[in-house]
């Protein structure tokens, strides 16, 4: 039995009431190998989802504020 065959039979066991947090189990553990994959990088300089960008831009003075923001949406 492979490992993937090992963990449905695991998961084909497990009680009705126990799938919601074995799903965020595996969620979590899925979404640690994928930080592990941005850690790891792929030649992409967008490794912060465009942060260090946004700040850069900020800095400059580009950008509103959320003041501005919040005008605009008609929330403030």
């Amino acid at each position: 039995m492979t490992q993937r065959q090992a963990l449905h039979a695991i998961v084909d066991d497990l009680p009705e009431d126990e799938l919601a947090t074995a799903e965020r189990v595996l969620e979590a553990l899925r979404a640690t190998a994928d930080l592990a994959v941005v850690a790891e990088g792929d030649g992409d300089d967008d490794f912060d989802g465009g942060l260090t960008e946004a700040r850069a831009a900020a800095d400059r003075g580009e950008g509103i504020t959320t003041e501005e923001l919040r005008r605009r949406l008609g929330i403030a």
